[in-house]
């Protein structure tokens, strides 16, 4: 038999890749630096998941089952690993925990960091409470109490969501798109309109990147049957009256100033690299790409490949990715890593 393989990071990816192993009988390490698995759906509670419509901690939960009750999969949470150095094959591997394991492979499964909106300051995050983001409104859902005003818990009646917040921004050095944002926003927004029918519900947009068979789904229904407002502009600043929040800016389609209250701003954040990138990249002695993510080998060789042999990436750790996408790569790092072995086990 030949050595387990380690998979490092339990979000959808990472999820994905140790079932896949251990249903083809292979013996599998999966490390997660959480005290849970099912990374940033579980952790940073997520709402319904685009485009299933499925409860995060059903979807994800259920992936987390699956693998905690597979045989095969030895799971380490709160735990990273320090070291990785050898050959494919025989990799030698130190965990933070102390242990010592050989493996064959390693697949990383690390995602992503959500943008901080405390650096874009301007648009009032961190300075007015009720300027929040996607991610505090997908809580305020999943928790079952409805979206609310954090400074004083009334229910909104006007709200902006405010695209590209951390995304295709040059100024603040993120020049990439986020991939998913408008989908989640418009999903968002439709959720919102659902639970409070009688508030009014603005997306500021740039452009609309609903990719695909997203379009019509929620781009197209969430204006014509839950009535979202779309305003192309140019954001300067969210400030308040003192009563309500002010977003200021340029309706760009009609080229003129415009100033709207509402009661909540969302900011719509983008998807960073993981903050621990650099370290990931040394410990697994691997490249990142100029912008910070993990670098991938050359696709058309071979699905999932990393810059140093026998190591994989699958996921939001290559750079802005949805679930479904990530658990499909997951799934092929995975083949990818398993067929490196058996050339090797078979000639053993």
């Amino acid at each position: 038999m030949s050595n387990p393989i380690l998979v490092v990071g339990g979000g959808p990816a990472g999820l994905s890749a140790a079932h896949a192993l251990a249903s083809a009988g292979q013996k599998t390490i999966l490390v997660d630096k959480a005290d849970r698995l099912g990374g940033a759906p579980i952790l940073s509670g997520y709402a319904k998941l685009v485009p299933s419509g499925e409860w995060a901690r059903d979807a994800i939960g259920g992936m987390v089952e699956r693998v905690s009750g597979k045989p095969d999969i030895e799971v380490f949470t709160d735990t990273r690993v320090t070291q990785f150095q050898g050959e494919p094959g025989a990799f030698a591997v130190t965990l933070s925990n102390g242990q010592r394991r050989t493996v064959g492979a390693g697949i990383l499964c690390t995602g992503f960091t959500h943008f901080d909106s405390v650096n874009k300051p301007e648009w009032g995050f961190g300075t007015y409470p009720d300027v929040v983001t996607t991610t505090q409104v997908e809580q305020m859902i999943s928790s079952g109490k409805g979206v609310r005003c954090p400074s004083d818990g009334r229910a909104p009646e006007r709200v902006a969501i405010l695209l590209c917040v951390g995304s295709r921004d040059r100024q603040i050095g993120r020049e990439w798109c986020s991939k998913i944002c408008c989908t989640v926003s418009s999903n968002l927004a439709m959720e919102i309109r659902e639970a409070l029918p009688k508030c009014s519900v603005y997306i500021y947009y740039m452009d609309i990147r609903t990719f695909g068979l997203y379009e019509d789904k929620y781009y197209w229904q969430s204006q014509e049957e839950f009535r979202v407002k779309y305003i192309k502009a140019r954001i300067a600043e969210v400030t308040s009256d003192g009563k309500r929040l002010l977003v200021k800016g340029e309706d760009t389609l009609v080229k003129r100033p415009i100033t709207i209250p509402f009661d909540m701003v969302v900011h719509a954040i983008g998807m960073d690299p993981n903050v621990d990138n650099p370290e990931i990249a040394a410990v697994f002695g691997v490249e990142l790409e100029r912008h910070g993510y993990l670098q991938r080998a050359a696709t058309y060789r071979a699905m999932g490949g990393s810059s140093r042999p026998g190591v994989y990436v699958a996921g939001s750790a290559l750079g802005p990715e949805t679930i479904d996408d990530s658990i499909a790569q997951g799934q092929s790092a995975a083949m990818a890593a398993l067929a490196s072995l058996r050339p090797r086990a078979l000639a053993g």
